[in-house]
């Protein structure tokens, strides 16, 4: 155990990772074409402009993508009481014995989360239900927790599942930042064109600029896509209110890796195409691939070791043995899934990265600005440096939008 560098992690101090972000330089609304948002490019130390589109341009070949494929749900639920006043439902993550989000959304009959509920004082029923495009929703607490409860969802027809129900009753929950009720173009565009695996409730926003002429474009370049899942929690808007980390409490968040993903990536790292060849999209794309590494650590460790005790927790990347390379970890991590028989990793990481963190398998980073004081910049800052003062004061002085909807970057690491 290093407790040197945890004591380093634990000391970064967030007031240096904070700029003046004006309210007019965040995006409200998608630009009407996805990959005509500007991409500013970090390489060598030298920044250059571009748009999405020509993306293909900027890489080398063989390079290998990793994508997050999980799917925003409908979370935000408006419901109302006897007297027709509005109470609103925002499921957070699900409870119980299903609290791994893909289990969840398939199930039938009835379902618990944990939400955040607006105009409590509303709700003087054992029960309210929404009816709506013939469904009906019915939704009881059965716990509280400070500002968190955990509330019971039962439906009709009982042969939908939850996903199916929240796409019928629901509504998309854009970012708050954005000041703005969902509209029917969020619907879609707060979504990646290769969403598949139900769970989210962010977006993984890298993902927004891409579209099928880019996967195009990179494909005649003899790139490789793969996907890995983390279903993005509220957590991601959390900011860092301590003045150092230590008090910082991390979010935990589900992830999903096949087999198959990690064996591509044992490959691009065998192959060594180039020293740029692992590119993640997406700050929830890096914080899986490296989750890999660590996993691969404790497996290494001990073979025998159970999946609960595999997901990574905050300040394992301060505390665990630094030494094994990337390779070794990964093999570790199929040599445990091999002898469990197990095709897929499905478990949490709450893997904190910060300017000290060293990478273990990623190369360079497409993401999108984030907000000040956040643990998004902090993780940017791992990949770039110091800097990542210098690439966030030109995104601001050359026109750049800011956010969710906003423009992006394709960050190599200088590191």
């Amino acid at each position: 155990m290093d407790t040197n560098n945890k004591k380093k992690a634990q000391e970064v101090q967030i007031k240096d990772f904070t700029y003046d972000l004006p309210n007019d330089r965040i995006a409200k609304y998608p630009l009407e074409e996805r990959d005509l948002s500007k991409l500013l490019v970090y390489q060598n130390g030298n920044i250059t402009e571009d748009i999405y589109k020509n993306l293909d341009q900027h890489i080398s070949e063989n390079a290998l993508f990793v994508f997050n494929n999980s799917k925003v749900i409908q979370a935000r639920l408006h419901f109302k009481n006897a007297n027709d006043s509005n109470i609103e439902i925002f499921c957070l993550e699900p409870s119980g014995e299903d609290a791994e989000p893909s289990s969840a959304m398939i199930k039938k009959q009835s379902v618990a989360w944990e939400c955040l509920i607006g105009r409590l004082d509303r709700w003087k029923e054992n029960q309210i239900c929404i009816q709506k495009n013939d469904c009906t929703l019915q939704a009881e607490i059965v716990k509280r927790n400070g500002n968190l409860f955990t509330v019971n969802f039962s439906w009709q027809p009982e042969d939908l599942c939850f996903a199916e129900v929240l796409e019928k009753v629901g509504n998309i929950p854009i970012p708050p930042y954005l000041k703005r009720e969902s509209e029917a173009i969020d619907k879609s565009r707060y979504q990646t064109v290769y969403a598949t695996q139900e769970g989210s409730v962010a977006a993984p926003t890298a993902g927004l600029h891409f579209t099928n002429d880019i996967f195009e474009k990179l494909n005649s370049k003899k790139a490789l896509i793969d996907y890995v899942t983390l279903h993005v929690s509220a957590g991601t808007f959390k900011p860092v209110k301590s003045e150092t980390l230590e008090g910082h409490d991390m979010h935990a968040e589900w992830i999903e890796v096949s087999k198959d993903s990690i064996q591509k990536l044992i490959h691009q790292l065998s192959e060594n195409h180039s020293k740029k060849n692992i590119i993640a999209v997406g700050t929830t794309s890096m914080r899986t691939i490296e989750s890999l590494y660590w996993m691969g650590v404790k497996a290494n460790q001990n073979i025998e070791v159970p999946i609960q005790d595999l997901e990574v927790k905050q300040w394992d990347a301060y505390e665990l043995n630094q030494e094994l390379s990337a390779l070794d970890a990964l093999n570790s991590l199929l040599a445990w899934l091999d002898k469990n028989k197990i095709e897929k990793i499905i478990c949490k990481t709450q893997l904190l990265i910060v300017p000290i963190y060293k990478l273990r398998i990623i190369q360079a980073l497409i993401t999108n600005f984030h907000q000040p004081s956040s643990t998004l910049l902090l993780l940017v800052a791992a990949v770039v440096g110091e800097d990542w003062k210098t690439i966030y004061d030109y995104a601001l002085a050359h026109d750049f939008r800011f956010l969710s909807y906003g423009d992006g970057s394709l960050l190599f690491s200088n590191k």
